[in-house]
């Protein structure tokens, strides 16, 4: 096993602190990183995170990533504690509630836009501007989509919507950067069906049914997709998608 390919960088990870944001989180320290790993709610699973990996380590703050002011406070700390940001990866999200589309709220609807997609912008904004602030406008940032944003979700429009939207607006940050000569690299990741507990257990066996692999995907296996799109290897990577799916898109 590799070790040391993120030494001496300092990452966020918005939902760092359970299912597939502790698994990036994981990954990350054993290769070097230090890590900012934030909830909202989950305080417990922060602080759990701390003592898990070392406050010299990680550090957690509580975020809501769909206001300027969470951003702001998240950006401060962990300049304030690691001097520097390197790589920001907006994992944060929420999943639709099942509802059909024409019985959904407006604040339905907008509750999972404003994690799932103004989180994204809200995080890629203050990550560039920190980026050529401590880090000579050198950075990689990871946007959490999900193959809900490559191919339709029908129980849950809204998920699938705000994840397409992170698709293309990776696509239109990663463009609009190269083209000004700003060295900040922008991907999509795109899970599949991976182990948390955001699956119904009644759910599992018509989804395993739906996988080529044959077995659900570990937070663990995004991870170190994350752990590539971070580190200096995948320096020409820009403005592309990563899909990890035990094969259901193939």
């Amino acid at each position: 096993m590799m070790t040391d390919r993120l030494k001496d960088k300092v990452a966020i990870v918005t939902g760092g602190v359970a299912g597939i944001g502790l698994g990036i989180t994981e990954c990350f320290v054993r290769e070097g990183a230090k890590v900012v790993v934030t909830a909202n709610h989950n305080v417990k699973g922060g602080q759990a995170a701390e003592t898990k990996f070392g406050a010299d380590r990680v550090l957690f703050v509580q975020q809501d990533v769909a206001t300027e002011d969470g951003w702001d406070k998240v950006i401060k700390e962990t300049i304030a504690k690691f001097g520097k940001l390197d790589i920001l990866v907006n994992n944060a999200g929420v999943g639709g509630d099942g509802t059909p589309i024409e019985k959904m709220s407006l604040d339905n609807w907008n509750q999972v836009m404003n994690i799932n997609l103004t989180g994204n912008f809200l995080g890629v904004r203050a990550a560039i501007n920190a980026m050529q602030e401590t880090n000579h406008g050198h950075g990689s940032i990871i946007n959490v989509s999900s193959v809900a944003g490559l191919v339709g979700l029908p129980m849950a429009p809204e998920y699938s919507a705000s994840k397409g939207g992170t698709r293309m607006f990776s696509h239109a940050v990663a463009l609009s950067l190269a083209q000004r000569g700003i060295d900040i690299r922008v991907n999509s990741v795109h899970p599949g069906w991976i182990d948390t507990n955001i699956i119904p257990d009644q759910a599992r066996d018509a989804i395993l049914k739906t996988i080529p692999a044959g077995h659900l995907g570990e937070p663990k296996d995004i991870g170190e997709i994350c752990v590539y799109l971070g580190s200096e290897e995948s320096k020409y990577a820009n403005g592309a998608e990563f899909t990890v799916d035990g094969g259901v898109r193939a």
